[in-house]
């Protein structure tokens, strides 16, 4: 007998085969921890270790790719997203300090087609694989009829854990820090309408090869998010590094002012030094292309600066030194100054998201 949902268009002999073909490489994700195996109702993980922390903290995080999935669909590249979708989850909880834990995602498309589901996923758990965190269950849901048979959107969420009094945040941040800039691998994955917009008013395609790149326009486009979590664990792992790290921001939507200003107290200030770092060239051929100047797209876009860490002055050159040996390019962005609380500064940012936090600005022009 056929079966009547494939007459609606949902196939799930199609779903049992893409779990099939992105099963190793999801288990792979899995420590001593995770209880089951794929495909269960829910993941599980034996949370015993956590009576070995005085006051643990859990910490949460979910978010998407955003339009980028348009460009991965345009060239039929799939096997990068799920790194854009690792690093805007996990990225966010190492803010605060904490060390992820496991992590779920959930792919919605027009159209089941296995491979193409394998590749999204396979990319999510060596992403995870990269920073030590379980891929721990997920979802694939078929919407035929809202979604096109080759469009599909992904999400994902992921939860950690922190000792309460090794939180970072605002309440550890004190005049005279120094604010590191870590570099970012490309646009990661905000700004995407803009980009889009841009692409579509110059008439390009994204298979196109223009003389600006040297992979495909898409190529460069889909270049992966980078990820920040393994690298720094490692630093706060570092018994030479504790308590010399005050608060970090992850550069995303609402671009570089906003996102530093909202994890820095009211009663401080930052100066963000542009001279400090050159934006990698995808920003600048994107901006000529718009029409734009580079602080004009500061909201928007990260600019080569995907993360920010607050150290004690002390550890600054340490820390930095340290990153870089890690594989990820560092540099001082600024000073935190002293700013009464009630002040308004123009030309600064002070809240973002809702949140009310130090006033920070760019200052200067950027290196050439």
């Amino acid at each position: 007998m056929s079966n009547p949902y494939a007459s609606s268009g949902v196939d799930t002999e199609a779903g049992d085969k893409a779990v099939e073909l992105m099963k190793v490489a999801v288990s792979a994700t899995h420590n001593k921890n995770i209880l089951g195996g794929v495909g269960g109702f829910a993941g599980m993980m034996d949370a015993k270790f956590l009576k070995d922390y005085d006051h643990p903290i859990l910490a949460t995080s979910t978010d998407g790719v955003g339009t980028k999935v348009a460009i991965a669909q345009a060239i039929d590249k799939h096997d990068t997203i799920g790194q854009d979708l690792v690093g805007m989850v996990v990225d966010d909880i190492v803010v605060v300090g904490a060390r992820s834990l496991f992590m779920t995602d959930y792919i919605a498309t027009g159209k089941i087609e296995p491979n193409r589901i394998a590749d999204i996923v396979r990319g999510i758990a060596q992403a995870c694989s990269a920073v030590d965190v379980a891929l721990v269950g997920g979802e694939t849901a078929e919407h035929p009829g809202l979604l096109g048979e080759h469009e599909y959107d992904v999400a994902g969420a992921a939860t950690g854990v922190v000792e309460k009094s090794k939180m970072l945040g605002a309440q550890r941040v004190q005049v005279g820090d120094i604010v590191l800039g870590l570099e970012a691998s490309g646009l990661h994955s905000n700004g995407y309408s803009l980009v889009r917009k841009i692409v579509a008013d110059r008439g390009l395609k994204y298979t196109d090869q223009v003389p600006e790149f040297d992979v495909s326009l898409g190529e460069k486009l889909l270049e992966p998010t980078r990820l920040y979590t393994g690298v720094l664990n490692k630093i706060m792992d570092n018994p030479a590094f504790e308590n010399q790290i005050s608060t970090m921001s992850h550069i995303t939507g609402g671009g570089i002012a906003a996102n530093l200003s909202r994890v820095l107290p009211e009663t401080v200030s930052l100066d963000v030094e542009r001279s400090s770092w050159l934006p990698e060239d995808v920003f600048q051929v994107l901006a000529q292309w718009g029409g734009y100047d580079l602080k004009d797209l500061e909201s928007t876009w990260n600019l080569g600066l995907g993360f920010a860490v607050v150290v004690r002055k002390d550890s600054a050159e340490a820390i930095s030194k340290e990153i870089n040996a890690l594989g990820i390019k560092a540099w001082n962005l600024g000073v935190i100054e002293s700013t009464p609380c009630d002040s308004e500064l123009p030309g600064y940012i002070s809240e973002a998201k809702g949140v009310r936090g130090g006033a920070v600005r760019l200052v200067g022009n950027y290196a050439k």
